[in-house]
């Protein structure tokens, strides 16, 4: 339990306190990502792990790289959807290549929303 409050404590790190106390936080679990605590302001903060990287990125496996971040209102609708559906192909056993066809086609069939204007990403932790 320990591990997960230090991660649901990074992942509030993403952001003022004044956003990150009333945000929801998501937390990786052996599934995905899952609530830890619901939020009230429409803000979600979580940690990111490597494989949300661009494909070209050389750190795209490093189990070490973990990301505090915090999506404002329209970035929680329109990208934390990719970085969950990217999770799930992950931990599926997806190779990286299968997980950003995964991604293409996901966006071709609008299982995935378009990106809104004015989403927002927080990543201000001193941590990691």
């Amino acid at each position: 339990m320990a591990n997960r409050e230090a991660e649901m404590a990074l992942a509030r790190s993403a952001a003022p306190e004044s956003i990150s106390r009333d945000a929801e936080i998501l937390v990786l679990g052996r599934h995905g990502y899952e609530t830890t605590e619901k939020g009230k302001n429409g803000f979600v903060c979580m940690v990111e792990r490597s494989w949300t990287a661009g494909i070209d990125d050389p750190d795209f496996w490093n189990p070490k790289i973990r990301a505090a971040i915090c999506f404002n209102p329209p970035a929680a609708r329109t990208y934390l959807p990719i970085t969950i559906k990217k999770t799930e192909l992950v931990l599926a056993g997806r190779s990286k290549t299968q997980m950003f066809e995964g991604i293409k086609i996901a966006f071709d069939k609008k299982d995935l929303p378009a990106l809104e204007v004015g989403a927002m990403c927080y990543m201000l932790s001193t941590r990691t």
